[in-house]
């Protein structure tokens, strides 16, 4: 009996080396202050902010959310086989916050992947705000493009779930978006 569970706790990083991607890092558990959740219509998508890699873009999102500035935003493009899109209150794709734009933080460390969270931006690399969009397949012509501050960790399938369009007719709607080390319970 110890025999094996001693196999099956050394097959386990071989098991788990295998199964990830290539954006992804071992880590035994998420960092509350560094977790952006987005409840939508289905449930909650869990992403991993990236700090060491954009902390101007991260520390911008989550002054944003703990401002409420995402809640209620729509997700007003959406391209099948390519990315989700939102935060934007006025649901255009040319709003943003108050806040000043914010300088690109590109990165060789990080690819767009599916499940990759980027800022969204003008052709001025140095103008992203506080749109983003979230990538359903990869797309490595935006690498070293456009900043990528996020992944999703969990709730994948309900980013799947977006209802698509450009623009999107009576689109879907972050409800919440919060710090998880701002989440009671």
């Amino acid at each position: 009996m110890q025999r094996r569970a001693l196999l099956g706790l050394m097959a386990a990083p071989l098991l788990m080396d295998l199964t990830m991607s290539e954006n992804a890092e071992a880590q035994p558990a998420l960092d509350p202050e560094n977790t952006l959740l987005l409840d939508l219509k289905g449930g909650r998508v869990t992403i991993q902010l990236l700090p060491d890699i954009a902390p101007g873009h991260v520390a911008r999102i989550k002054e944003l959310a703990r401002e409420g500035f995402y809640d209620g935003t729509p997700f007003h493009r959406v391209i099948d086989g390519f990315m989700a899109q939102g935060g934007d209150p006025t649901g255009t794709g040319t709003g943003g916050s108050k806040l000043p734009d914010l300088k690109a933080e590109f990165t060789t460390k990080r690819k767009f992947l599916r499940g990759t969270v980027g800022a969204a931006r003008s052709g001025n690399p140095n103008s992203a705000n506080s749109q983003f969009f979230i990538m359903f397949a990869p797309a490595p012509f935006l690498d070293n493009q456009y900043t990528i501050w996020g992944q999703v960790v969990s709730g994948m399938e309900l980013v799947d779930q977006i209802k698509r369009g450009e623009p999107v007719r009576e689109p879907d709607r972050i409800i919440h978006a919060r710090i998880a080390a701002d989440v009671k319970g």
